[in-house]
Parts: C-alpha cells; structure tokens; sequence
C-alpha cells in the first residue's frame, strides 16, 4: 500500500501492474477532466448530505409524534433501510462496474429522490417499508458509484479529492439537521420534498459526467464476472474479512453515547466534534499519500477502541464527563476519518481495471454484515443492564484491538493469485 496506482495508458494493451480481464483498457481522460469529475462528485456529496441529515435527523420525532407509529414499528422500518442496503452492496457494485459509475451514480440519486419524496406522502407502515426499500438500494448503488468516479481520477489528484469527498459529507452531517429543522416549519412534506429536490439535482449532475467509452459493450461481461473475480480473490477475500470490524465501530457510536445518558446537549456536541474531527485528518491523510500507507487503517482501528474505552471510563454527573466525552468525541473522529481514507485507498490500489465498484462492494458487504450483528449484541448487552451494558464498550474496544492486530493489507494485483 506504499504505492499510488499508475493512470491506465490510453492504448488498449493492459498495464503491467493489473491483470488481464479480458477488455481493453479505457482511454486516459485529459487532463481538466479529473477536475470536472471531483468538482461533480463533491458538490453531489454536499448537496445530498445536507438533504439526507435534514430528513434523518427529525424523522424518528415525525413517525412517532406525527403519524404515532410505535417504537417497534419505527425500528423496522429504520432496520430495513439500513439492513437492505447492506446485503445489496456487492450486487450494487457489479451493477456500477457494468453501467459505468455516472449512470450508476445518476441512478442512485433519482431512486433517493423517490423514497424521500414518497416519505413526505405516506403514513401507513407499508408505505414507509416500500419508501425505506427504493432509499436502501439508492444508497446501495450511490456509494461505489461515487468512490469509483474517485478512483478514476489522476493519481496526483486522487487523494486530495477524496479528501474533499470525506469532508463534505461532513459539513453535510453537521449542517442538515438545523437545516431540517428550518424547514419543518413549514411541515414534514416541505422538508421531504427539498432532501428529493437535492438528490435530484445530484442525479442531473452526474448525467452531465461523459460516459464511459464501450460500457454498453462490456456491461454484460462486467455484470457477469465482476462478483464472481473479487471471490476468487483471496488475498482481497481476507481483507475485506479482517477489516469487517470498520463499520460496526463506526456506526455504534450513535447507539453507546446516548443511552450513556450524557444528555441532548452533550450528545449534539459530541457528534459535531466526531464531525469536525473527521473532516481535520483528511488534509494529513491525502498530504504525501499516507492514506496509502498499511499503519494507517490499525492506526484508525486503535483510536476506535480507545474511543470506546474512554467512553467505558466516562464518570458520572457534571464533573468532568464532558471533558472525557470530548476525547471520546475526538478519538472517533480520528479513527473514522483514517479508517475511510485507508480503505478507499487499499481497494482503489487493489481493484483491476474496470472492477472498483465490485471491490469496494464486497468490503462494505462484509462490513454491513458484521455491523448488523454486532449492534444486535450490542443492544441485548444494554438491554440487561449492569455489568453486561458496561461489556458493550469494552467488548467494541476489544474488538477493534483486535482487528488492527490481525490486519492485513492485500498486496496490489501484480503477481497474485486471483483464482
């Protein structure tokens, strides 16, 4: 992982550094045309983020308060979101590699707009189960997509543009709820209406990006074997395994830190610094392309786990929680931060021509799946109570540990087995 990947020559002879896969190479874009696709690719990631943490953020007061759903009917519908765009990121990525990544990315964006804006419409379960479907194959389809016009771009602007990409989402994530909340003065159907009319703006955007030179041809090719190469790619096999732990110690920080009772207050603010933190370390991961470097994503993973234990460690009352919940709040921000960088890097290094999306689908697969079960446990263990809500911290802690210890970066594609 110490090197950047050499731009695919503009002839049809496959580079030296990547396997052949059966279709030409396709034709080195000139040189304004990384600017235009990073330029697109951010402005989209801004745009719908805004739009999506706008609706997010009020969307469990509004189906509880608004359209008085129980507790179990809001977690279904919030679980299906989440657990159906899990199980659809390999397939997605495929479909990403066949269509090429604008068309997916345009896709995806038109397939959001529909969900939020049917959320603003509905208020039966069966409706928001079949609103919670079409935004869980969007996000499905928009995530490869956008990483894959990323990994497309020349080398010497690769990382900095991922950079930029990390910390829009984040000034998205930040921004949208009080955005979300401006907006719900003039009721829930405005603020759905305006998270579509983002995401659409997304989805023209991405039309705008030239397509991919021969995608019609090679799509049924690509569809076909995509999943079918990164299975047999066992070096990759085992990354995408070791690195599973990624999401999970993520996403579980939305679950640990308020049923620590810490307050609203102290909650917002520990999101917004995890935010802020998040968006600081990507200047220093795309400076000198130490993003690429195999330290970089144990070193994310040791963060996490003392995120996890400075939050086991937190006292109670007013005294000194809120210092030790800003370190905490740091911490994560750190190790996401790292932890993106590393593994866009890791698979863009990784991938063969044409099959980023495929790649990048079966790690964030994995990934989901271990996020999925392990936030299961993790709320049976706070469920009891006790002692056993303490061990969900500690056992997140333990967890990252040991992912960082067994962590092993795939070598790139030169010379290695892919059967």
């Amino acid at each position: 992982m110490r090197t950047t990947p050499p731009m695919a020559p503009s002839t049809s002879t496959p580079h030296p550094d990547r396997p052949l896969t059966g279709h030409p190479t396709p034709p080195a874009r000139p040189p304004g045309a990384g600017r235009h696709v990073l330029a697109v690719v951010v402005g989209v990631q801004l745009a719908i983020s805004i739009g999506f943490f706008a609706v997010m953020a009020h969307l469990v007061t509004y189906l509880r308060h608004d359209l008085g759903l129980l507790a179990g009917t809001i977690a279904v519908v919030l679980g299906v979101r989440v657990a159906l765009q899990n199980m659809l990121f390999l397939p997605a990525g495929a479909i990403t590699d066949a269509v090429g990544p604008a068309r997916a990315g345009a896709l995806a964006c038109a397939l959001r707009a529909a969900g939020f804006a049917v959320l603003g419409v509905i208020d039966g379960p069966a409706g928001l189960l079949g609103a919670a479907a079409v935004l869980a194959v969007g996000g499905a389809l928009f995530h490869p997509a956008a990483q894959s016009l990323l990994a497309g771009v020349p080398p010497a602007r690769r990382a900095r543009g991922f950079a930029a990409y990390v910390v829009a989402g984040q000034v998205g994530a930040v921004a949208g709820p009080p955005v979300g909340l401006a907006l719900l003065a003039g009721g829930f159907g405005l603020l759905s209406a305006a998270a579509a009319g983002a995401w659409a703006v997304g989805a023209v955007l991405f039309l705008l990006l030239p397509a991919e030179r021969g995608a019609a041809a090679r799509a049924g090719a690509r569809l076909t074997g995509g999943v079918s190469a990164v299975l047999r790619d066992r070096d990759f096999r085992r990354f995408a395994m070791t690195a599973a732990p990624t999401t999970l110690l993520a996403d579980q920080i939305v679950t640990v830190v308020p049923l620590k009772e810490v307050g609203a207050g102290s909650t917002t603010l520990f999101f917004c610094v995890v935010a802020v933190a998040m968006a600081a370390v990507q200047p220093w991961c795309a400076a000198g392309g130490r993003g690429e470097r195999p330290w970089v994503l144990r070193c994310g993973l040791v963060c996490a786990g003392l995120g996890y234990l400075a939050l086991l460690a937190m006292p109670s009352g007013d005294g000194g929680h809120l210092v030790v919940l800003l370190v905490a709040a740091v911490l994560h921000g750190l190790a996401q931060g790292l932890m993106q960088s590393a593994l866009f890097q890791t698979v863009t290094r990784c991938a063969p021509s044409g099959r980023f999306g495929v790649y990048f689908g079966l790690v964030s697969f994995v990934a989901g799946v271990a996020a999925l079960t392990g936030g299961f446990v993790v709320g049976r263990l706070f469920d009891a109570g006790g002692g056993a809500a303490a061990m969900a911290p500690a056992g997140l802690a333990l967890v990252a540990v040991l992912s960082a210890a067994v962590l092993r970066l795939p070598a790139s594609t030169t010379g290695r087995d892919l059967r």
